[in-house]
């Protein structure tokens, strides 16, 4: 809900803090004393259009501030979550407005677009009334209200997924019928290469395994005469390595007799020489077992050269075809899958069947809750000063069907039994907009999801006991959602739960708006202005008490 609302050089305001509770609260006030000055100031922080004209004379900038609770909007949390805004259990939204007529917005001290501030503020403030935000006119949020009355949302996501999957399977049927010769021609050339590669039946190590091969073989005369050199070396004749350190080793042994400090050394020349030994020995294990094979040779430069031509075939490096392979396997279990024309018919068949079964009984709910809905709207309106005037929830079936059902939903209103029934969004009195937004309202109220609801000019044209309807109605609407209310009667304002009243102030020179909240007493006189104008007697002032004894919920009034 809103909890706060700062103002600052916006048209006549010089600075205002306004702190809002839940429940029923009303702005009053003189005319022209600026009352609709803070919803305007709140539209713009919700994304509306800023005008030059609303930056206050004199003023180099005009900021705007609003704080809302999210405890109750879920929606707007996880928004917040997904644009990387979110910060604890509430929002602030804050723009500025410059004499240059530049705009600037932030949302939790982060730069926000005028669409990020339009998204969010419509999931937080519904505003009711001429040039204010009115969503109910849009037949997206008709739909959704007759659904969300309905209680059928979870059927609602069940048919859009269905539409989606459905949506997806005829695609790739057409793709598949479309694709159908460049397919064939894929096939051929993928199939073609891969019996090349199973001819050719290389694995992951051939070719590293295989040039190590042809390096050996290749060299295997010149590597036994290496490694017979190093064996005589090492081990053979009579200046053999090992000999020679196996008489050192012997030698120095003896002189440890005379001085220890030489068995270190004697330690060290041991283990060289044990080393030197399995050096020879291993030399000759090696020369058994190379040997020079011409036919070998061959046959692994043969196989190597094969190997080297199927990559330069493909234009990979030899060590890829393997890889390539399983690619091509892949590749064409694709195709295959995506060829079978009569799977892929059935499928998009069986989707279409699951989603018109799903979108049939959203139709069939839809219609019932459509009947309901009007008769419940058009009963409210009655109280409305609207005698003879009824809603009707209108189905039309769509040419193609959508994510949304096969129906469009158009709420058509009539204000008076003479007047044919006619699309919402053409209805032209603002005050009969805002009474019937306030049927619709209160009708909806347990299933809505925006949480705070404000009315301008709801009671324009009304007065009396239908002026008491629409007190007890916002006041039965407040007890579920945070109401606000610019009025200027007193039989609606005795039953709000908090009562704002603006007071314009000013000389020759300069004009300033204040809002003050008001007490009991305070109330009782504001409420009395409002029934007899500025001549207030102790009558006028009776009578005020009289409404709020009446109509406040705590039934509580200051002598």
């Amino acid at each position: 809900m809103l909890k706060l609302l700062s103002v600052r050089n916006f048209v006549v305001v010089d600075a205002l803090d306004l702190e809002l509770d839940a429940g029923f609260t009303v702005l009053t006030g003189e005319t022209g004393a600026g009352k609709s000055i803070l919803l305007d100031a709140l539209a713009l922080l919700l994304g509306d259009r800023f005008e030059l004209r609303q930056l206050k004379p004199g003023s180099e900038r005009a900021e705007l501030a609003a704080s809302f609770g999210l405890d109750e909007v879920p929606a707007a949390r996880a928004w917040l979550d997904e644009q990387g805004l979110a910060e604890g259990d509430e929002v602030l939204v804050r723009r500025t407005l410059d004499a240059q007529g530049k705009s600037r917005a932030w949302i939790n001290g982060r730069p926000a677009t005028l669409a990020q501030l339009d998204t969010l503020g419509s999931m937080l403030v519904e505003l009711h009334g001429q040039h204010a935000h009115q969503s109910l006119l849009a037949t997206d949020a008709q739909r959704a209200l007759l659904d969300g009355f309905a209680g059928h949302l979870d059927l609602v996501r069940r048919v859009a997924g269905a539409w989606r999957a459905w949506r997806a399977a005829t695609e790739r049927r057409d793709h598949a019928h479309q694709a159908a010769a460049s397919t064939a021609a894929e096939r051929d050339l993928l199939q073609a290469r891969l019996a090349d590669l199973l001819a050719l039946g290389t694995s992951a190590d051939e070719w590293s395994r295989v040039s190590i091969a042809q390096s050996r073989l290749a060299h295997a005369a010149t590597l036994l005469d290496t490694a017979a050199a190093a064996e005589e070396t090492l081990g053979e004749g009579q200046h053999a390595m090992t000999r020679q350190l196996g008489t050192i080793v012997s030698r120095l042994k003896a002189g440890v007799a005379h001085d220890p400090s030489l068995a270190e050394v004697v330690a060290l020349l041991e283990a060289v020489h044990i080393q030197l030994e399995e050096a020879a020995r291993a030399l000759r294990v090696y020369r058994q077992k190379v040997e020079v094979d011409p036919a070998e040779l061959a046959r692994v430069e043969e196989r190597l050269a094969a190997i080297h031509d199927m990559a330069r075939k493909y234009r990979v490096r030899p060590e890829a075809l393997p890889p390539l392979q399983a690619d091509t396997e892949a590749r064409l279990a694709e195709l295959a899958a995506s060829s079978d024309l009569a799977a892929l018919e059935r499928g998009a068949h069986e989707a279409e069947a699951t989603y018109l079964a799903l979108a049939k009984e959203l139709s069939t709910r839809r219609a019932g809750a459509a009947t309901e809905l009007s008769r419940r709207v058009s009963a409210a309106m009655q109280e409305l000063a609207m005698p003879g005037g009824r809603l009707e929830v209108t189905l039309r079936a769509l040419e193609t069907p959508q994510s949304q059902g096969l129906e469009s939903v158009e709420f058509q209103v009539a204000s008076h039994p003479k007047q044919p029934l006619a699309p919402l969004a053409r209805v032209a009195s603002g005050g009969e907009l805002s009474r019937i937004a306030l049927a619709i309202q209160v009708v909806t109220s347990e299933v809505a999801n925006v949480p705070t609801l404000i009315f301008d000019e709801v009671d324009v044209g009304i007065g009396g006991a239908v002026a008491a309807t629409v007190g007890r109605l916002l006041q039965t609407l407040g007890t579920r959602r945070q109401v606000l209310c610019v009025t200027h009667l007193p039989q609606v304002a005795a039953f709000a739960d908090t009562h704002y009243r603006v007071v314009k102030q000013g000389n020759a020179t300069t004009v300033s708006t204040d809002v003050d909240r008001l007490a009991s007493t305070a109330r009782v006189e504001e409420l009395a202005r409002m029934l007899a104008g500025s001549a207030i007697t102790a009558k006028t002032r009776a009578h005020a008490r009289e409404l709020l004894q009446q109509h406040r919920r705590d039934a509580a009034v200051d002598a």
